[in-house]
Formats: C-alpha cells, sequence, structure tokens
C-alpha cells in the first residue's frame, strides 16, 4: 500500500470573507512579496469534519471537541435519578481523566477543550454509573480503562489531539494540512453597509438605523493536504481490510473539494467547488507544490494560469528530485476527471 496521499487543490471563492482575524477582517499571508487571502488549516479541519460529507459517510465515527464532557455526565447521571449534589462530585471527578476540571465546586467544565471519541464517552458515562452505583473508584487510576491510544474515531484519527494532563494518550495526527493561501497578490476591500429601521419614519430622521464595515476579498486559494495512510489506520486500530481508513479518506477528499469555512456565508455565499485537483500516492518523501505560487500568478485568467504555473512547478521538482508519487490522479473543471475519480482513487491501497 502507498503510505502517503497527496492533494493539491486550486479553487476560486467570489468575494467573501471565510475566515476573520481578530479584527474581523480576512485573514492574509505576506507570500513571495505579495498580500494574499489566507484561510488557515483549522478554519479548514473544523468545517470539513462538521460538514455532511462527514456526517453521513463517518456517523458513529466522530468525535466530538468539548469543554462539557462533565455536563453530558451530569445529565446522564441525574436522568436516571441520582441526586444532583452526590451527581456533580461524579461528574466532576469523571471529567478530570479528560482534562483540569474548573474550580467553581459547581462547575462540570474542563479547562480545555478535548477531543473525545464516542467509545471514550460511552467509557466515562459507564464508569460514573459504576461510582453511582457505590463503587470506590478513584477516576485518577481509572483513566486507561476510558481513554484510547487507537479508536474508530475518524477524525480524531485524521487530526489528532493533545490531552495536557494524560498525555500518554495524545493521537498524532494522521493528515497535515496547509494554510490555503491565493496564487496571486489580492488587496482587501471594505464593504461600507447601513441598516433601516422599519419602524422609523422619515419625519423622525431619514438616516439609517445602523452603519458599519466589512472587509472581503476574492482568488484562487492553493490547498495542500497530505495524509500518512498507515498512520490512519493505526489510529483507528484497523488491522483488517482498512474499510473505515477507506472512507474516512472518501470522506476527507470530498470535503477538500467541496466544503468551504462558514465565515460570513450568510453574506456572501461563497459555495465553491475545487477547479482543479491532483492527487498523488506513493511512498516518497511528500513535498507541497505552494512553491509554484511563489512569484504571484498575473493576467485575467488566473484560474487558467494557476493550473499551468502548479503542473510547471511539479515538473520542475520532479526532473530535479525524482518523481514525487508513484501514482496521479486529476480534475480538471470542464476537461477531464471527475470527483468520484478522484475519491475511488484516494481510497484505493
Amino acid at each position: 500500500m502507498s503510505r502517503f496521499l497527496q492533494l493539491h487543490l486550486l479553487t476560486f471563492f467570489p468575494p467573501s470573507n471565510l475566515n476573520r482575524d481578530d479584527l474581523g477582517r480576512p485573514k492574509t499571508a505576506m507570500v513571495g512579496g505579495a498580500n494574499r487571502l489566507r484561510l488557515s488549516s483549522q478554519a479548514l479541519k473544523r468545517a470539513w469534519r462538521t460538514s455532511e460529507a462527514f456526517e453521513t459517510t463517518l456517523e458513529h465515527h466522530l468525535g466530538k471537541r468539548t469543554q462539557r464532557m462533565g455536563q453530558e455526565i451530569l445529565d446522564h447521571l441525574i436522568a436516571a435519578g441520582q441526586d444532583a449534589k452526590k451527581a456533580t462530585k461524579i461528574a466532576r471527578e469523571v471529567a478530570g481523566i479528560f482534562g483540569k476540571v474548573k474550580k467553581e465546586e459547581t462547575s462540570t467544565a474542563i479547562e480545555q477543550l478535548a477531543f473525545i471519541s464516542p467509545r471514550e464517552k460511552a467509557a466515562a458515562l459507564e464508569l460514573a454509573d459504576r461510582m453511582a452505583g457505590g463503587e470506590k473508584i478513584d477516576p485518577k487510576k481509572e483513566a486507561a480503562s476510558v481513554l484510547l491510544r487507537a479508536d474508530t474515531a475518524a477524525d480524531i484519527a485524521l487530526f489528532g489531539r493533545m490531552l495536557a494532563d494524560n498525555p500518554s494518550f495524545n493521537r498524532e495526527a494522521a493528515a497535515q494540512v496547509a494554510h490555503a493561501i491565493t496564487t496571486h497578490k489580492v488587496s482587501i476591500e471594505d464593504d461600507y453597509y447601513t441598516a433601516v429601521d422599519d419602524l422609523k419614519t422619515s419625519s423622525e430622521d431619514a438616516g439609517a438605523g445602523f452603519l458599519g464595515e466589512a472587509g472581503f476579498g476574492s482568488g484562487v486559494f492553493y490547498l495542500y493536504l497530505c495524509i500518512n495512510r498507515d498512520l490512519l489506520k493505526t489510529n483507528l486500530g484497523e488491522e483488517d481490510d482498512g474499510t473505515l481508513a477507506a472512507a474516512t479518506l472518501g470522506a476527507l477528499t470530498r470535503a477538500a473539494a467541496t466544503v468551504a469555512p462558514s465565515g460570513k456565508q450568510n453574506s456572501f455565499a461563497a459555495h465553491a467547488r475545487a477547479h482543479y485537483i491532483l492527487a498523488e500516492k506513493g511512498n516518497q518523501q511528500p513535498r507541497t507544490l505552494a512553491g509554484a505560487f511563489a512569484q504571484p500568478v498575473t493576467g485575467t485568467d488566473i484560474v487558467g494560469a494557476s493550473i499551468a504555473q502548479l503542473k510547471i512547478f511539479r515538473d520542475q521538482l520532479n526532473k530535479a528530485y525524482g518523481p514525487g508519487s508513484d501514482a496521479q490522479a486529476e480534475l480538471i473543471l470542464g476537461g477531464d476527471g471527475t470527483l468520484e475519480e478522484i475519491v475511488t482513487f484516494a481510497q484505493k491501497a
């Protein structure tokens, strides 16, 4: 089986603000002396793992990143008829397996977000039931019966997790996801807008009820992903035919091609699809093709120019360093290839 799957995507987004910075403006990066729009890796992964592509394909195999596992335990115990005070104490103790619990005695929340698989949640609830039933249990000594080093949570297997208080149960990410950047120089524009108070009459005041500004930009984004297929199977605890690993790769490929972060979508409706996808498999050392855009693409056909520049750079790398993969598949919008073909390619060993 090929160890690595690499995905390279070029996607055009119309005016939008999919991923905002602390000032509410589109995130950017300075690349090759030119300002580029940027979609952060974190925003992309969040959008993918909560997408319909993941939900429908990987149902019952998705974890939850939360501070509220203790509340889930508390609700479970109270629903079973447990006294609220005792239930809170148990919930705090069991929640402490996933992270440091907040100091307030009435709080069941942990201080950090923990990525928890369905099997771990079920084990935590079972442990709480045993404690509620009168068993004398030290939850800290039971961590190994709740936390897992491998399970069937596909999103944890792909994107990894860190548990500060139980680092031996950390999960190394099988998927590396780069920040997506535009292949060309971009200037952020400002949308000055007003909102009218429908109940205000012109005799009172002819002005708007609200004034505001919102930044936006548009461009062709290059996105790169590298998935270690061996590590994915290890993280999933899958030693059989790799059915879940294949489904996970298919869901990730589909989501990367069709799903964007949700920022300001109600204002811009920037629901795009990849114009170009290059999928590669092999055991060679992975390499990004972002260097194709160190010099910004110019001209009016930025999609076509971006595709051409990426292919030229790939050929240059292959000539200088040898082939970067053993097998490839392409989708070119308006040309050859389909998403289903790319998904099938990604799933096959």
